[in-house]
């Protein structure tokens, strides 16, 4: 596992969210972020929470919440963050990723 903040970040806001949904579902307060093909500009990002970190996982720290990404989905959003917001429109995990090229309307799938 490599600790390497540089490489992802969680804003505060995120963790935030991710500890309150961690708690009610009596889980750890790890989120843990993928990249998989599809979506409708090529790649999309998955999250869901993790027991534990993966041995080839980074891992990215605000307080007690941890966000951990595996190798593969790292080289995809090597230098992103991942914030929470709420608007209007809903609320979501939004992915703030340098290497997307271009993304969608609902920015859950980017290209790059």
């Amino acid at each position: 596992m490599a600790t390497l903040p540089a490489d992802i970040a969680l804003t505060p806001a995120a963790a935030a969210r991710v500890a309150a949904i961690a708690a009610r579902q009596g889980k750890p307060a790890i989120l843990r972020l993928s990249v998989e093909g599809g979506g409708c500009s090529g790649f999309q990002y998955k999250f869901g929470l993790a027991e534990a970190p993966d041995a080839d996982d980074t891992i990215a720290s605000t307080g007690d919440v941890r966000l951990v990404v595996d190798g593969i989905s790292l080289d995809l959003v090597r230098g992103a963050s991942v914030d929470y917001v709420e608007s209007l429109g809903g609320a979501a995990f939004r992915v703030t990723n340098p290497n997307a090229a271009s993304g969608c309307g609902c920015g859950t799938s980017f290209a790059i």
